[in-house]
């Protein structure tokens, strides 16, 4: 099976859990057979994905790396990026635009000049979320190859259950249209795509994410915040951590710290590690403040590698208080570092654990009442760490390639010997 993969991001150059998703999930397809090509809009090392795929860039742009060494996603940065001394327009604002609109506009040009170039020949177009939407149905065109949509959030999610921007709306919507198959990552965002984008429930199809242990080894690096935290915990504090999250509206932690606050006010030796950045960090440092919990409250910043486990493996609870969380592969990490688990109901991650506490992610009285229960009783923290670690086992990469692949054969012709496709550019011409 030869498969044309369409990525905004790989790891090391990741700002989520997306690039984490595209990775795990084209190595359990390779180890099956498939042949990937998979396309970047730029070009850098990839030393873990380069031994199982072939990684093709659209450009020769570099990524675009900010002053603490995290990944800016292409089209994210407006103006000059941190490899410009500021005296010219930046290389990256020319190639790929100011914003993310007209960024995935011209990676679409680049892939169907790159596809058509190489004369590549693909069984099936395998594209991630709206960044790689309109490229991919420049690639179906080219190629005459059927399009699978893989669906890791929308808009909707993104805008924490607002309407969000229409520009992507739109791209989303004649996405979803062109689609041959569509792949949900849980029942939440299938019942998005066919409520909001109209589209018919027999084609899209639910596989859930998994986790790859092999990358969760128990290293860490022990870290000012680290050290901190185990010495507290010698004390008798409880550690509750979100991971390493985007500080955005879509996670929900306004809620949070406001879930945390009426914990703290209740169990006071608690702690709370908030992993990541983004957007709200500045107001959720403010408003901290305001609740008079700073000194209980700590932002890590961007986090990866050891500095990313060391968050789970100081932790007693994990909380995902997201507004609308498609999956939650950091619900399965935390999982793996034996965290008791609090999640919200609109976080797709809940339709495969069980052994969790569930909560609405604006019922901040209902989460601090779960953050308390756990945090003074040992005996309920140990049965849910235990019981979500046994569940969470189960779960495996190979099981999600085994399904790809058989929504792949659903649309592709995989004789060499058949007959091409209908020639995409008669049908659209």
């Amino acid at each position: 099976m030869k498969v044309l993969m369409l990525g905004w991001e790989l790891p090391p150059y990741n700002s989520g859990g997306l690039g984490v998703a595209c990775l795990n999930m084209a190595k359990a397809l390779a180890r099956r057979g498939a042949k990937i090509d998979f396309v970047l809009p730029y070009r850098a090392k990839h030393p873990v994905a380069e031994k199982f795929m072939d990684i093709l860039h659209a450009t020769d742009l570099a990524p675009m790396i900010d002053e603490n060494g995290q990944y800016i996603s292409m089209g994210a940065y407006s103006g000059c990026c941190v490899l410009c001394d500021g005296s010219r327009e930046c290389e990256h604002a020319v190639s790929y635009g100011q914003g993310f609109v007209e960024a995935t506009k011209k990676y679409a040009a680049y892939v169907d000049k790159l596809v058509r170039r190489r004369k590549i020949k693909p069984h099936v177009i395998h594209v991630h979320d709206w960044l790689t939407m309109e490229a991919g149905q420049r690639a179906k065109i080219a190629t005459g190859a059927p399009l699978i949509v893989h669906v890791h959030a929308t808009e909707f999610d993104r805008a924490g259950g607002q309407y969000g921007n229409p520009l992507i709306h739109e791209i989303e919507y004649y996405g979803l249209q062109m689609a041959d198959r569509i792949i949900a990552v849980s029942q939440i965002t299938k019942d998005i795509i066919v409520r909001e984008y109209h589209i018919p429930a027999d084609k899209v199809e639910v596989i859930h994410n998994s986790l790859d242990v092999e990358e969760l080894a128990r290293t860490t690096v022990e870290t000012n915040n680290y050290v901190y935290a185990k010495e507290l915990k010698k004390q008798g504090w409880t550690v509750v951590t979100s991971g390493g999250t985007r500080l955005t509206i879509q996670k929900g932690l306004m809620y949070m710290l406001e879930a945390a606050a009426l914990a703290l006010s209740r169990n006071p030796k608690i702690l709370f590690l908030l992993g990541g950045d983004g957007e709200q960090r500045n107001q959720l440092i403010e408003r901290a403040a305001d609740f008079g919990i700073s000194d209980r409250v700590i932002f890590t910043g961007f986090v990866r590698g050891a500095r990313w486990r060391e968050l789970y493996e100081v932790a007693d609870i994990f909380v995902m208080s997201s507004v609308s969380e498609p999956f939650g592969i950091t619900a399965l990490e935390a999982a793996h570092y034996d965290n008791a688990l609090l999640i919200s109901k609109t976080s797709g991650a809940g339709e495969v654990l069980n052994n969790v506490m569930r909560f609405d992610y604006w019922d901040t009285r209902k989460l601090a009442d779960e953050i308390v229960n756990v945090s003074l009783s040992p005996a309920l923290r140990s049965e849910l760490s235990d019981n979500v670690a046994r569940e969470y086992m189960k779960f495996s990469w190979h099981d999600v390639a085994e399904k790809l692949l058989r929504e792949y054969g659903k649309v592709a012709f995989v004789d060499e010997k058949s007959p091409s496709r209908l020639n995409m550019e008669i049908c659209y011409a």
